[in-house]
C-alpha cells in the first residue's frame, strides 16, 4: 500500500481573524482496509508558541481531527486534508477554538457565499499598472477579455473543492474586476464551517502555484468599488416546514435586538464595507427586505411567497470566521424557538 499523506489543518491564535496552518504526517504502514475518510485519525501536537497559542515554556497544543477530505492537488500520494480543532494538553478546548461551541444541529442548513479578490503586484488582477479600469458594471457574471480575469483559477478551485468532497454549488465573477465568488452548502453548521475553511485552504494552496495573492479584506479597493462579503444563507426545519409571516417577524426582531453581537462576530474592518452603499446596509442599522440587497437580511422571493424557506444574512465580511457566524446565528434562532414555545 502506498504511504498515506495526512495534511493536518488548523486555525492559529492570531486576532481579529485566525490564519490557516498545516503540517504533514506520513503513515507508512497502515492496514489495507484503512480509509482516512471514515476511520479514526490520530491526535497530534505542534508548537503553539509559534502560532500565538502557547508560551515557549509550555508550548504543546493538541490537534484533534474532526473531518477528513481527499487532497485533490497532490496526485503523488494517497493524500488527505485533515481539519482539526485545537485543544490544550489538559483536554480542554483552546480559547482560539471557535468550532467547539457550535451544537451539532442537523436541521440547520447553511449556504456560504465566499467572495474573494485575486491580487497581483498589490492590485486586483485585471487592474492596469497605473490608474483604474473601467468602472464596475460589466464585470458581474461577465464574459470576455478585459471583462473577466483569472477564470481558469476560479474554475480550477471549484473543481478541486468538488474532488475534495466539498459541496460547491456554484461560482461567478463578481461586481469588481478581479473579484470572484463561490458558494458552499451544508446541512450542518459545523460541517459548513469545516468545508469553508478547507475551501479557503485550497484557495491559498493554489495561490502558491499561480503566484497570486488571495485577498479576503472586506474592502480590498477604496473608492467606488464593491467590497467583499461572506453572505450567509440559512434555514432551520421550522423555517422550511412551518414558517409563517409571524414566525419570520420573530426572527427579524431577535436578529435586530442582537445586531451588535452579530456584527462583533462577522469579521474585522467590516465598517469599511457596510456603509449603506454598494449593496449594503449601514453597519449601525439593521433592516430586512424582500429581494433587497441593500438590507441586512434579504428575504428571497421564493421564501416570501409562502413564508417558508431560507433568508440571506448579508452582513458577514469576507474575512469572517464561519464557525463564529454559525454559532451566533444558531444562538439567535434558539431564542426565537424559546419565544415560540412559550
Amino acid at each position: 500500500m502506498k504511504p498515506i499523506k495526512l495534511e493536518y489543518v488548523w486555525l492559529d491564535g492570531y486576532t481579529p481573524e485566525p490564519n490557516l496552518r498545516s503540517k504533514v504526517k506520513i503513515i507508512n504502514e497502515a492496514p489495507e482496509d484503512f480509509n482516512p475518510l471514515y476511520d479514526n485519525l490520530p491526535e497530534w501536537s505542534y508548537d503553539g508558541s509559534s502560532t500565538k497559542q502557547a508560551d515557549g515554556s509550555f508550548s504543546d497544543c493538541i490537534l484533534k481531527p474532526v473531518r477528513c477530505y481527499k487532497n485533490p492537488i497532490d496526485n503523488r500520494f494517497n493524500a488527505y486534508f485533515v481539519m482539526c480543532e485545537v485543544y490544550n494538553p489538559d483536554g480542554t478546548p483552546h480559547v482560539s477554538n471557535t468550532r467547539h461551541g457550535i451544537k451539532d444541529q442537523k436541521d440547520l442548513w447553511f449556504g456560504y457565499e465566499q467572495e474573494y479578490t485575486l491580487m497581483k503586484d498589490g492590485k486586483p488582477v485585471g487592474f492596469p499598472k497605473d490608474g483604474y479600469p473601467e468602472p464596475q458594471g460589466k464585470y458581474y457574471c461577465g464574459v470576455g477579455n478585459n471583462i473577466v480575469h483569472a477564470r481558469d483559477f476560479a474554475e480550477e478551485h471549484m473543481s478541486n473543492c468538488l474532488h475534495a468532497g466539498i459541496t460547491i454549488t456554484g461560482i461567478n465573477a463578481e461586481v469588481m474586476l478581479g473579484q470572484w465568488e463561490y458558494q458552499v452548502f451544508s446541512k450542518c453548521p459545523k460541517k459548513a464551517g469545516d468545508d469553508l475553511w478547507i475551501s479557503r485552504y485550497i484557495l491559498f494552496l493554489m495561490s502558491e502555484q499561480y503566484a497570486l495573492n488571495i485577498e479576503l479584506h472586506p474592502k480590498p479597493v477604496q473608492g467606488d468599488w464593491n467590497g467583499s462579503g461572506l453572505h450567509c444563507n440559512f434555514s432551520s426545519d421550522d423555517m422550511r416546514n412551518t414558517g409563517g409571516k409571524e414566525y419570520f417577524n420573530d426572527i427579524f426582531e431577535v436578529f435586530e435586538s442582537r445586531h451588535g453581537i452579530h456584527i462583533e462576530n462577522y469579521g474585522s474592518s467590516n465598517d469599511m464595507r457596510l456603509t449603506g452603499d454598494h449593496e449594503t446596509q449601514d453597519i449601525k442599522r439593521f433592516s430586512w427586505g424582500v429581494s433587497d440587497r441593500g438590507a441586512s437580511i434579504r428575504v428571497p422571493l421564493s421564501t416570501e411567497e409562502g413564508w417558508k424557506g431560507y433568508v440571506e444574512d448579508r452582513r458577514p465580511a469576507s474575512n469572517a470566521d464561519p464557525y463564529k457566524i454559525g454559532k451566533v446565528i444558531q444562538d439567535s434562532l434558539q431564542i426565537v424557538t424559546k419565544i415560540n414555545t412559550k
